[in-house]
C-alpha cells in the first residue's frame, strides 16, 4: 500500500485551499490556526452570507478584478473585461490594485 501524502504543503493550491484548511482548523504549514482568528472569520463570513446581494454579473466582475489582478496587466485585463462585455477597470480600482507596481 502507498504512503499517504500528508505534508502540510500538499494542498496549498486551487480556489478552495483556504476554505478547506480553515474548516481543518489547520495552517499550511501544519500549525493549529488559533481560536480567536477562527471565531473573527466565522463572525464576519456570517455577517457576508446574510448580506444582500446585487446580482451574479457584479459578483464575478468584482472577482475577477480582484483576484485577476494578481494574476493579468492592467491592460490586459481591461481587454478580457471588455471582451466580455464586462464595464472597464475603474480608476479606484487601477489606483487600488496597480497603483503600486
Amino acid at each position: 500500500m502507498a504512503a499517504e501524502n500528508t505534508s502540510p504543503s500538499s494542498d496549498t493550491t486551487g480556489a478552495d485551499a483556504i476554505d478547506v484548511a480553515i474548516a481543518k482548523g489547520i495552517d499550511f504549514d501544519g500549525s493549529p490556526i488559533p481560536t480567536a482568528k477562527l471565531d473573527l472569520y466565522h463572525k464576519v463570513m456570517g455577517l457576508e452570507a446574510g448580506r444582500q446581494r446585487s446580482g451574479v454579473s457584479n459578483t464575478m466582475r468584482s472577482r475577477i478584478v480582484r483576484i485577476g489582478a494578481k494574476h493579468i496587466p492592467q491592460d490586459e485585463l481591461n481587454q478580457l473585461l471588455a471582451g466580455a462585455d464586462f464595464a472597464p477597470l475603474k480608476d479606484k480600482e487601477v489606483a487600488f490594485y496597480y497603483g503600486g507596481k
